[in-house]
């Protein structure tokens, strides 16, 4: 994976170079949340297959970057709504915004985001790509709507799941690489696989996410294990634990994660249950018919070394620990 590494450190500065003139530039009183939820870290995976579709599909000028920076302030708007809607205590090991500022700050402050980044992409004078990020920002908001709804529901399939991290993580995903591949002048058959490859690779990286959450260490995850369970989270591996229940022990279930009623112990004896019956790996095995999509997807690509990198790409989260 040190290919993929080296193109991270190689343009990673010019992505956080962005990042911070943008924050610069905010009101005073949104900087300082921004700031919390940027330095927080993390991958900055959805910047990076902007540019890595872009540059695959001949795209060479530097004037991407912004474009590559926005996509990452819709995503950090997303989490700054994600844990009000949560009422999660960490992210990425730090206390979330909403417990530093304020719930409504938090929610203003993604919304600033959101307004921000929707301006960074009209610089581009393109109705595509403005079509491609206004999509991408309405169908992450109605994921969230569904996935609430859905933690009613006992007989939740992983078809319903599925749809879900479809529209709360897939379509964002999706749309970085299209965004690269509009702004590379692409194909209509390359702007397709641009998006099949983003949405799949979408879909399986939030599978794996979630097994993880059930299998790693909170030195690794930065929370406790069985997080998304406490916060009341409806993900693939809690769904196939509910499918081993009777119709009774289901509604109890979610009728006490909703209700945020789950006693230490009964969290406790959930999660070790869930690893019992290695529902983690299950996940895992659930997430590789959508790599394998990805895949598929990325040999339409011409070949360049940022084709194989995106292959790189793939295989760091099948393969992911952290």
């Amino acid at each position: 994976m040190s290919g993929i590494h080296d193109f991270i450190q190689s343009n990673l500065p010019r992505i956080e170079s962005c990042l911070n003139e943008t924050v610069a530039d905010l009101n005073p009183l949104v900087k300082p949340v921004v700031s919390h939820i940027l330095e927080a870290g993390g991958k900055r995976l959805r910047p990076m297959l902007c540019l890595l579709t872009a540059r695959a599909l001949g795209y060479e000028k530097d004037d991407i970057y912004p474009l590559a920076a926005a996509l990452e302030l819709i995503h950090s708007a997303t989490l700054l709504h994600d844990d009000v809607l949560d009422q999660a205590e960490l992210r990425r090991g730090k206390i979330t915004a909403h417990l530093v500022f304020g719930v409504n700050e938090a929610v203003l402050a993604g919304d600033a985001l959101l307004a921000r980044a929707s301006e960074m992409v009209t610089a581009y004078e393109s109705l595509p790509l403005m079509r491609s990020v206004s999509r991408a920002i309405y169908w992450t908001a109605a994921g969230e709507i569904q996935e609430i709804q859905q933690l009613k529901n006992p007989s939740l399939t992983v078809d319903n799941y599925l749809e879900i991290v479809e529209g709360k993580t897939g379509y964002l995903l999706q749309t970085c690489c299209q965004s690269g591949a509009i702004v590379a002048g692409a194909s209509e058959v390359l702007e397709r696989s641009a998006r099949l490859f983003g949405l799949n690779l979408g879909i399986a990286f939030q599978l794996v996410d979630d097994a993880l959450d059930y299998s790693m260490s909170p030195t690794s995850t930065g929370k406790p294990k069985g997080g998304d369970l406490r916060e009341g989270k409806l993900t693939l591996p809690l769904i196939f634990f509910l499918q081993q229940l009777e119709t009774r022990k289901q509604e109890e279930l979610l009728s006490k994660m909703k209700n945020r009623d789950l006693a230490s112990h009964e969290q406790q004896a959930i999660i070790q249950a869930m690893e019992d019956l290695d529902l983690s790996q299950k996940t895992r095995a659930e997430s590789e018919r959508y790599l394998q999509i990805a895949r598929e997807a990325l040999h339409n690509f011409p070949n360049s070394k940022e084709r194989l990198l995106l292959g790189e790409v793939l295989e760091y989260i099948k393969d992911r620990q952290d």
